[in-house]
């Protein structure tokens, strides 16, 4: 199971906005099929967090953009977990161009485990938090 997980992209045309690049909202949408992405490959497939009546929501994204990402462009989100607190982890995010490594992005987002029927917070199940392992700020 990979701490550090790879999700592969190519940049469609209709992620394209006026200035002739992705969309800043695009970013965060990769962001999150990277998370979903992972968190299948660890065990935990949106269906396993339905089962259980608990799961993630997002309570804050941080991107700092670097270079654009273009139509045609094969990117790699590159993905892990930065910590895991009682109700709270943090996942971080380094948005690559395949070709030549171009760092076109680095991000976090902040995540709260909730109890989907109350919406409220909860801690994290033990077997949930022991399908990731915690790398921090930066992978190996």
């Amino acid at each position: 199971m990979p701490a550090v997980f790879e999700y592969h992209h190519t940049v469609r045309a209709d992620e394209i906005d006026a200035q002739g690049h992705a969309n800043n909202v695009c970013y965060v949408a990769w962001m999150q099929e990277a998370a979903l992405a992972h968190s299948a490959a660890q065990g935990w497939p949106p269906a396993a967090y339905q089962r259980l009546g608990l799961g993630w929501v997002v309570r804050a994204h941080t991107i700092e953009y670097h270079q654009s990402a273009l139509a045609g462009d094969e990117i790699v989100v590159v993905t892990w977990v930065a910590d895991f607190k009682r109700v709270t982890s943090r996942r971080r995010y380094r948005i690559c161009r395949r070709a030549d490594g171009g760092l076109l992005a680095s991000a976090e987002t902040k995540w709260a485990f909730i109890d989907y029927t109350t919406g409220q917070p909860c801690r994290i199940p033990a077997e949930i938090a022991s399908a990731f392992e915690v790398v921090g700020d930066s992978p190996p």
